[in-house]
């Protein structure tokens, strides 16, 4: 993809329309029209998404961020944002640029004004310069909780705001009607408008990479030979065509707090957002069906739920991961160790979040999500379910999980043990 201009080839719309009705988010039509039919809408009584107390850790810290206690500096849009990040404990090295005009401030997006994204695995940050501050935090029962804010001015108060128009693409068809967050790959204009769309309802490390960074700024070492990132397309005599869009050629790295979005980054971010949808979607789906029938579940609805309780595990395992190209990938040092930093490690060293990068992401195939909010929130039923499908995925010969050969079992049961006590607690 890195020539002048190239052919384009896209899905033709009855295409498009069928992967969406058969696949939905989780590849399993079944799965999609339980969550629809027991009422995925965060409005409904089971969920109450407006007037339940929240827990996520943004509305946590925001007392002391409205207060002064946790002080930012304004003296400056690039150090507002740095000082903001450093409160959430939200790597710089994060940063993700993405200038295909899809999101909320999509005015102000551009080839030339890229929006920057920033995350943990618990929130998410978006910022646009001369634009607002988007903040996404993870309530464990909830989902995303979304805000917005202007960039005070010099010794003036912050005034945040729960957004509700964040819903209308963060709650809809999307993520499964639950408020969860998206990834949208697209073939932006000059302009930064869409020509050509990917993915679609799917998030997580099983998209393929050809159908990945589309309207995304790429960084780093790496041997992904096909991806749509650091292009523009154009119509010549009714074909799409693309060309390069190099990073900082059309904007001054210099406005961001890192000159970077690199590859490790997106990999993580893809893997994270995927896992946080899931684990949403499941919880909705959990509550819906307790507020139906509280705890004597219908044989079709312990159906439904065990089926998205066994895929949310087997993504967890990273069953379907797309395998990295020969070489891997190496990935921006200043990330790798922030990346490193968060380890919840064994007393011999080993930890989830342990990195591979050459065939795969991870060392241990085993989500580090498992020390989330979205993860550790799950209500204490629902947990027990996947904990219990956790264990029964690890034992010898479990069908679903060859990819994970005995001794890669046996490491993550171990590291398990030690670093979740919930999961050892459910062990014989």
């Amino acid at each position: 993809m890195n020539k002048e201009a190239q052919p384009h080839g896209s899905w033709n719309w009855l295409t498009v329309i069928a992967v969406i009705g058969v696949h939905g988010l989780f590849g399993n039509s079944h799965v999609v029209r339980a969550i629809e039919r027991h009422h995925a809408d965060p409005e409904h009584p089971a969920h109450a998404y407006w007037d339940r107390p929240l827990t996520d850790p943004f509305t946590k810290l925001m007392p002391q961020l409205r207060s002064g206690e946790i002080a930012l500096d304004q003296s400056s849009e690039k150090q507002f944002v740095t000082s903001l990040l450093e409160a959430l404990e939200i790597p710089p090295s994060s940063q993700l640029l993405v200038f295909s005009a899809t999101s909320l401030q999509q005015p102000r997006i551009s080839p030339r004004n890229p929006r920057a994204l920033y995350f943990n695995e618990n929130l998410y940050v978006g910022w646009v310069p001369g634009g607002q501050i988007e903040i996404v935090s993870i309530d464990p029962q909830l989902g995303g909780i979304f805000y917005i804010f202007d960039i005070p001015e010099r010794s003036q108060p912050l005034r945040i705001e729960r957004s509700e128009r964040c819903m209308n693409c963060h709650a809809r068809n999307l993520t499964g009607r639950t408020p969860g967050l998206t990834i949208k790959s697209v073939i932006p204009g000059p302009n930064s408008g869409s020509l050509d769309a990917f993915r679609l309802e799917t998030t997580g490390h099983a998209v393929p990479f050809e159908e990945r960074f589309g309207g995304w700024h790429v960084s780093g070492r790496h041997r992904i030979q096909k991806h749509l990132g650091n292009l523009t397309g154009y119509f010549k005599n009714g074909e799409l065509l693309t060309k390069p869009n190099p990073m900082g050629e059309r904007f001054d790295v210099k406005d961001y707090p890192v000159p970077t979005s690199d590859i490790l980054a997106h990999v993580i971010f893809e893997h994270e957002i995927g896992f946080n949808n899931r684990a949403i979607e499941l919880t909705y789906l959990a509550r819906a069906l307790a507020h139906e029938s509280g705890d004597s579940l219908t044989e079709e609805q312990e159906i439904e739920l065990s089926t998205l309780t066994r895929d949310f595990v087997r993504y967890l395992f990273f069953v379907d991961e797309v395998g990295l190209p020969e070489g891997g990938i190496e990935g921006d040092p200043a990330y790798r160790g922030a990346f490193l930093s968060r380890r919840v490690p064994t007393a011999d060293g080993r930890s989830l979040r342990d990195l591979d990068l050459k065939a795969q992401i991870f060392q241990y195939r085993c989500s580090y999500m498992v020390h989330s909010v979205a993860f550790d929130g799950f209500a204490p039923t629902l947990k027990a379910r996947v904990l219990e499908e956790m264990g029964r995925a690890l034992q010898e010969g479990a069908p679903g999980y060859e990819h994970l050969s005995p001794s890669e079992k046996a490491d993550i049961h171990a590291i398990l043990m030690e670093t979740l006590p919930a999961y050892a607690e459910k062990q014989p």
